[in-house]
């Protein structure tokens, strides 16, 4: 078997349905079930059970699954080792990043990576600091952006910082809050960001507020403050170019910023030697400078 038939495999597995896997590799359905037709020939086995719910692989496609997904993963290592004895920066760029900085800062990061490197490839997932900690235990990406305080044992370099504000249309001080009816909207988080505003509002109120929102995603719940729903804690990050709505400082008596958010670049030592994270890094750490 050659390697386009384990990404076959994988395509399929991974999408469980003929038409997805066809979209995803860019090509017909009847060209795929022809090449999955004689990809079973040449195991001589079954690999997978169609149903009207979809594609599900056989005890024995389990087996040739995990055996492509190892030699897959495999190739992208040798190719890797392969690269990095070129000048030449190609190859893919595996990024996984907090969801709040992939939707903010790294779209510009990443324009300039492509702009200034056409050969190379980037694949991006989003998503929680624990999803992105295990994507990089899993081999799945080359480097991690997380933000708040990270423990991560490898290396890890410091971006940027960002402070938080409150934001309302209507709220125009911190000490108008405790007598207001509009609802406090919070996001899901599995960071410490939630802890650190539950504990900034303990250390300035003796009770909770009066209305709460809780939403799973940082987009819905600044889209609702923006839109007068109610107000919020956000990031600057967020905030870049945003008119309309009160923007206040959360800070101590001393006028300092009481809350703040620390983003990094984190990975493994043997990722950061790879031509195309080294380029990627150079230029995040260029655009990092200009974080207010």
């Amino acid at each position: 078997m050659n390697v386009n038939e384990f990404q076959i495999i994988k395509a399929l597995a991974e999408e469980g349905n003929m038409r997805k896997a066809s979209d995803r590799l860019f090509i017909s359905q009847p060209a795929l079930s022809q090449r999955l037709r004689s990809i079973e020939k040449e195991w001589g086995a079954q690999l997978f059970i169609r149903s009207p719910k979809g594609m599900a692989p056989t005890p024995a496609g389990e087996h040739v699954i995990q055996f492509a997904r190892e030699t897959l993963m495999r190739y992208e290592e040798v190719s890797e080792t392969l690269q990095t004895m070129a000048n030449k920066v190609h190859g893919t760029l595996k990024v996984a990043c907090a969801s709040i900085v992939g939707q903010t800062w790294l779209p510009k990061v990443l324009k300039e990576f492509v702009t200034d490197h056409p050969d190379a490839k980037v694949s991006l997932m989003t998503g929680w600091s624990s999803e992105i900690v295990r994507a990089l235990h899993d081999g799945e990406a080359h480097i991690g952006i997380v933000r708040g305080h990270s423990d991560w044992k490898g290396s890890k370099i410091h971006l940027f910082r960002d402070h938080l504000f409150l934001v309302d249309k209507v709220i125009r001080s911190v000490e108008e809050i405790p007598g207001t009816d509009r609802p406090f909207i919070q996001f899901k988080s599995d960071s410490d960001y939630y802890e650190e505003i539950r504990e900034w509002w303990q250390r300035h109120f003796s009770t909770n507020p009066n209305r709460q929102i809780t939403v799973d995603q940082i987009e819905t719940c600044r889209q609702l403050a923006l839109n007068g729903i109610g107000y919020a804690v956000l990031p600057s990050i967020t905030l870049t170019d945003v008119e309309g709505v009160n923007k206040i400082p959360l800070t101590d008596s001393d006028d300092r910023f009481e809350l703040s958010r620390d983003t990094w670049l984190i990975g493994y030592e043997p990722a950061f030697s790879l031509p195309q994270v080294d380029a990627f890094r150079r230029i995040a750490l260029q655009h990092a400078k200009k974080v207010i």
